[in-house]
């Protein structure tokens, strides 16, 4: 009979073998009965972009985001997340390092116009050949976790061009897993703003509740946020990315977001906004306000457009055949720039916007606001005036949290609708080891 040593040393002997087969069991497993796939953050980290070589749209109109390095998650996922909104198409997949000896792989980020969509299927396309290239026949077909209006709207669609099951799942719900995500889950991914630090990096922390996040899309949603699943949407407003992208494409020759965005980088608000030092000459110190704080947004317009009329017809003016001809251009657009039309506008909805958030968190005694959604788009201007007028109206006391990824909160909700239970790096390193997949049945 074998010594209980020479049983423990057998026992030890098998063990590599053993792990090596249980691994193999499970990717097999994972590529016949593709379903939920723990995703494995160990060692997660956010591939900063190259700032001589910034991300610029492809030809096909995709826009790529920085991308999430997982070193350690090795096995197969066999499914992309889409959020389709009203402006944007979001997308998020994982995919291996090509043509590397490293393992594990990353999450990548793309992005659509929504009036692009078929662009945005037909790149799906490309990332299910890679899929299927890499993992062989038995793969099967990669599923589609679809979330936002558009997963409705365009859900034939997709079903027609990727030939794919389509998941859908409920807005809001994604938006609240993405977040939590990305707060609990990602180093250097929230920051804070100061115009002493821009871009203050804020450590995970596990008590994250309750917080109000801020989704800032073409419209705006304000959700307080009790705990896991535990959430409620209690305000929002109209005016958000929409507004500013429909107004400026009727004010401005500009054709896309980023270039209304690029326009309000170097405008000048102070041209075509009434400030306080244009109404009392100075600083209003006593109830804490300064001379280039905002009294009217837009506020000189309708003045400074009368005296050019005046101007105009002291001077003999146009003539009425002559104003006929260039009807097709309006006054204001004569008078006032498109940058600073740009500036004026983007300051009007982010402020509007800021103000609301910090009612609805006074309201309902929040101290961490989160600002989400498409149209922030890491824009110095908007974080600023966001950030300020959270600062402004609280007087220090709460705080308006950033992200890196802001626009990506519901795609990777839907993404992670397909994780097992309790997996992450605050519930289940312990229980998933590195190089083991877990297969479970799908949440909800």
């Amino acid at each position: 009979m074998a010594s209980v040593s020479e049983a423990a040393a057998a026992a030890h002997a098998e063990r590599p073998r053993d792990r090596l087969e249980r691994k193999a069991s499970t990717i097999d497993h994972t590529i016949l009965s593709p379903g939920t796939v723990a995703i494995n953050v160990q060692g997660a980290f956010i591939v900063d972009a190259d700032p001589s070589n910034p991300p610029t749209p492809s030809d096909d109109g995709a826009q790529h985001d920085t991308d999430i390095r997982l070193p350690n998650h090795i096995s197969v996922v066999s499914h992309v997340a889409l959020d389709i909104g009203g402006s944007l198409a979001k997308l998020v997949y994982f995919s291996h390092e090509p043509d590397s000896k490293d393992p594990g792989g990353r999450l990548n980020f793309v992005k659509y116009e929504t009036d692009q969509i078929d662009q945005c299927l037909d790149f799906i396309k490309k990332v299910q050949h890679d899929f299927e290239a890499q993992n062989g026949s038995r793969s099967g077909k990669m599923s589609i976790m679809a979330t936002g209006g558009g997963a409705y709207k365009y859900y034939d669609e997709m079903r027609k061009v990727l030939g794919a099951e389509i998941l859908r799942e409920d807005e809001m719900d994604c938006l609240i897993m993405g977040l939590d995500f990305f707060i609990t889950e990602i180093p250097r991914e929230v920051f804070t703003y100061d115009d002493t630090d821009p871009m203050h990096f804020e450590e995970a922390r596990a008590d994250i509740y309750p917080y109000l996040l801020v989704n800032i899309g073409s419209g705006v949603s304000m959700v307080k946020v009790s705990g896991r699943r535990e959430f409620e949407r209690i305000g929002g407003t109209s005016l958000g990315g929409g507004t500013l992208w429909g107004l400026l494409s009727l004010l401005t020759g500009a054709r896309t977001f980023d270039d209304m965005l690029k326009m309000a980088e170097v405008g000048d608000n102070g041209v075509v906004d009434m400030l306080v030092g244009d109404i009392y000459g100075a600083d209003y110190s006593k109830i804490g306000l300064k001379s280039s704080t905002i009294a009217s947004s837009f506020g000189k317009v309708f003045k400074m457009k009368r005296q050019g009329e005046t101007q105009a017809e002291d001077h003999g003016g146009l003539s009425h055949e002559c104003r006929e001809e260039d009807n097709d251009v309006s006054d204001s657009q004569a008078i006032f720039k498109p940058e600073d039309i740009s500036r004026s506008l983007l300051y009007a909805v982010s402020n509007n916007i800021g103000q609301i958030a910090y009612l609805q968190s006074e309201k309902h005694n929040l101290e961490h606001i989160y600002f989400g959604g498409s149209f922030i788009r890491g824009h110095r201007q908007t974080i600023q005036t966001l950030s300020y007028a959270i600062n402004f109206w609280s007087k220090g006391e709460k705080k308006a949290y950033f992200l890196r990824h802001e626009g990506y909160l519901g795609s990777v909700g839907a993404f992670l609708k397909r994780q097992p239970r309790n997996w992450g790096r605050r519930n289940s390193f312990e229980e998933y080891p590195v190089v083991r997949p877990t297969i479970q049945h799908r949440e909800g």
